[in-house]
């Protein structure tokens, strides 16, 4: 493939093709794989204790992340939902607390009530298709990658997947901006920049 535009058609077959896969990913498997993952996050991203955590409302089987940060809250950190405000523009990000009112954004998705924006220091980003590189197939709006864009200090960005959505490539184009890492139900593994505490490995699963 050499024109954007044979890009674009690959990328959505192949986006709709996963998308697929991973929502006939049944409901137990999925739980497993979210303990599995918050488990490498809690162990492997120190930041998220303390930090201000931003993460998306579960959508078409992604692993819902509403526990791990509740509880991330009451350990001292907080958190926010990503809001799209204006369409092709960058994404705001509002404050989120457990339990807190709720309306529907867009898509349906749910967004808070009331419009307090804060700046994350950690993203947490669902993936549907990955590469080596860290480069993220998502779901072909080109948010984050424009949020990402135009923010600095960057945040921490951890791209969350399946390892269904494992490819050798998305054929990365100028404005696609990569994950500083990637976590599957097989493991957690830095891309971008290592971690704190020097360089890690993917840790596998254990089945």
């Amino acid at each position: 493939m050499r024109s954007w535009d044979e890009i674009k058609a690959w990328r959505r077959e192949t986006r709709a093709k996963l998308l697929a896969r991973r929502v006939a990913v049944r409901r137990a498997e999925r739980e497993r794989i979210g303990a599995f993952v918050t488990a490498l996050l809690e162990e492997r991203v120190p930041e998220l204790r303390s930090g201000c955590i931003g993460f998306c409302w579960p959508f078409k089987g992604e692993v819902d992340f509403r526990g791990f940060v509740g509880e991330a809250i009451d350990g001292g950190a907080t958190a926010a939902l990503p809001v799209v405000v204006e369409r092709a523009q960058p994404l705001e990000f509002w404050s989120w607390q457990p339990g807190m009112k709720l309306q529907r954004g867009i898509w349906g998705i749910p967004i808070p009530g009331e419009r307090h924006i804060v700046r994350p220091s950690v993203l947490l980003v669902p993936l549907i298709g990955f590469d080596p590189a860290g480069y993220r197939l998502g779901y072909g709006g080109g948010y984050f990658d424009r949020t990402l864009a135009v923010t600095a200090p960057k945040p921490l960005t951890i791209g969350i997947g399946y390892e269904l959505g494992r490819l050798e490539t998305i054929h990365p184009q100028p404005h696609d901006i990569p994950m500083d890492a990637i976590v599957t139900e097989n493991g957690f593994g830095w891309v971008a920049r290592a971690p704190a505490q020097g360089p890690a490995l993917a840790r596998k699963a254990g089945r």
